[in-house]
């Protein structure tokens, strides 16, 4: 069995110790408080694990929000060594709004196997499921990848729909997209949840646009768990960003292909729910003949036995 799915369960504990611990704040408004406690939770929780730790890519940087940081090592220290990417509240303003589609998620992989992008913080992203795989050219229009997607898949362009951020950097994609015959379906944020929809054929077929590069690190691991397509490209977005990669040689025009974004199939993409999604439902709380409950809904998509796994937990709080 392989070294990181015998973490699968103390893993999945970290994101539901997460998603407890903010749950109380969704729909509050007041985002930097709910992020707080999720990694506060997340941070006490994941030290517990048995392993040598460490986070490769944290969620904060780019918007000065509370993290577990870029280098930070995590687990008691012993086991195998492993790094971990993660976004203690993917979706931010939809958990501050009560949104669909905001959770708490972290991907793991033997060490030295995830990609280090250095200062960059944004990455121009697509997203294919599995039947694509190794058919769609990453540098071809969008036109052109949407008919090769559309062939790959059994279908019509008009039938496919791209999961894109709606932001005004994105004004162009949607031009080339709805130009093409497809259709959109568009989110504030969260382009994890996106990803996630096109690589289990949840109401999506693909994912396009940029979006945070820590999001893209955790996004590859739940593609090369389920033998989904991915290509990554640095996309800075920001004068210091632009700055700082080139002076650290990054090559904002390199495709980067999903196996050099994750070298090993040895991989677990862990999501807690927050709010109600495509794939994971919302944080419940009740009162039963023992007390308060808190019930948390997770998935599990296990590179080491290529499957998915649902997991439900109810605690007494």
């Amino acid at each position: 069995m392989s070294r990181i799915t015998d973490l699968k369960i103390d893993l999945v504990e970290v994101c539901e110790a997460a998603a407890r611990a903010c749950a109380p704040y969704v729909g509050s408004g007041r985002k930097d408080e709910g992020d707080g406690l999720a990694v506060d939770a997340m941070r006490k929780r994941i030290n517990q694990v048995p392993m040598r730790g460490t986070v490769v890519i944290g969620e904060g940087a780019k918007d000065e929000a509370p993290a577990l940081y870029d280098g930070e090592e995590v687990g008691t220290g012993e086991g195998p060594g492993v790094d971990i990417a993660v976004d203690p509240i993917e979706g931010t303003n939809l958990f501050a709004k009560d949104m669909p589609g905001s959770i708490c998620t972290l991907a793991a992989a033997p060490e030295g196997s995830m990609y280090r992008p250095g200062s960059c913080f944004y990455m121009d992203k697509q997203v294919y499921p599995k039947a694509a795989r190794g058919k769609i050219d990453p540098e071809a229009p969008v036109k052109e990848r949407l008919a090769q997607l559309a062939r790959a898949l059994g279908k019509e362009v008009s039938e496919i729909k791209v999961f894109v951020l709606d932001k005004p950097r994105h004004k162009e994609l949607l031009a080339e997209i709805y130009g093409a015959g497809a259709k959109v379906r568009l989110a504030t944020d969260g382009d994890v949840n996106g990803a996630i929809q096109a690589i289990l054929n949840m109401g999506c077929d693909a994912l396009f646009g940029i979006g945070g590069t820590p999001e893209g690190i955790v996004t590859a691991c739940a593609a090369r768990a389920m033998g989904a397509e991915m290509f990554g490209r640095m996309a800075p977005q920001k004068d210091f960003e632009i700055e700082a990669c080139k002076r650290e040689g990054i090559d904002t025009k390199r495709i980067i292909t999903r196996d050099e974004l994750v070298t090993s199939d040895d991989v677990l993409f862990i999501a807690t729910g927050l709010t109600s999604g495509a794939y994971v439902r919302h944080v419940k709380t009740g009162h039963d003949a023992f007390g308060r409950f808190m019930t948390t809904d997770t998935i599990v998509l296990d590179g080491g036995v290529g499957n998915v796994r649902r997991v439900q937990t109810t605690i007494h709080v």
